[in-house]
């Protein structure tokens, strides 16, 4: 996208986390915005803030893994707003545990925000998207999905899933001037590990404990490269330095690298686990 300004942004997930700061740095960039979360209060609080640069704001209380409420989204933000130029599919949740201990009804949660949602997002915006002039897609992917990481097969697999999606549209929509930009964050200091669904509730502290030490990136930095990618067209961007080296490391030695994987995951031993 050439400019942000005056153009209309959705952004999923918008009431915390890369989703909070992501509707600042586009309401700083000149985008009015269309907020989506299932936290109403969350919500509020951040189109009090964006509101007050003179930006557009509304604000859509909706699970983005219902069917029904996406499908009227769409609708809802354009008759708020006009028009939709930009579509952030951000909104995601975590899930803790080894595959086999994990209840498939916790399954259907994950994949029902990480990839229904952005599913939902693709196939209800894209109609409003191919009739702007420009236009751009955003999903958030993850560091998860380049390598498969124990403890977190669905929600690697939620990854993985979206990151094929983007990159199946990134093609599609080339001749469409609607772009696509598949973002894999590595540890972004963010709430999912507080908010995420584990096997065992006791070792919530120690889980917690381990993504704070470990997430470096702020999410307002986090945002200004997301924002920056769309600005520049990329059809992906990765956030951090463990990123970067799980990339090379899959590209170079896939099976080495999952292997190595299996050895620090083994070698932590129950601290960790």
């Amino acid at each position: 996208m050439r400019t942000f300004t005056d153009r209309v942004a959705v952004v999923t997930g918008a009431a915390s986390g890369i989703g909070r700061a992501l509707a600042a740095e586009l309401a700083g960039r000149g985008c009015h915005l269309a907020l989506v979360d299932r936290d109403a209060a969350g919500l509020a609080a951040v189109a009090t803030s964006v509101a007050a640069g003179g930006r557009r704001v509304s604000t859509h209380v909706v699970d983005v893994a219902d069917r029904g409420a996406m499908q009227a989204l769409p609708d809802e933000v354009v008759a708020a707003h006009g028009a939709v130029h930009l579509l952030v599919n951000n909104a995601g949740v975590g899930l803790d545990g080894t595959f086999e201990t994990l209840p498939l009804d916790d399954v259907e949660w994950l994949l029902g925000v990480n990839l229904w949602g952005v599913i939902h997002g693709c196939a209800f915006f894209l109609p409003h998207l191919r009739r702007a002039p420009e236009a751009h897609i955003v999903n958030l992917s993850s560091v998860f999905g380049l390598a498969g990481m124990p403890e977190n097969s669905i929600y690697s697999a939620s990854k993985f899933a979206v990151r094929g999606l983007s990159e199946s549209l990134w093609v599609e929509l080339a001749d469409a001037g609607v772009g696509v930009t598949c973002v894999h964050p590595g540890g972004v200091k963010t709430n999912i590990a507080r908010s995420a669904r584990l096997r065992d509730e006791g070792r919530r502290s120690a889980v917690v404990a381990e993504f704070d030490r470990v997430a470096r990136m702020t999410p307002e930095t986090a945002a200004a490269h997301i924002v920056a990618a769309v600005e520049r067209g990329s059809p992906r961007v990765l956030l951090g330095p463990e990123t970067y080296l799980i990339d090379w490391g899959k590209r170079l030695a896939p099976v080495l690298a999952q292997r190595v994987i299996a050895w620090l995951y083994f070698r932590l031993g129950p601290a960790t686990r």
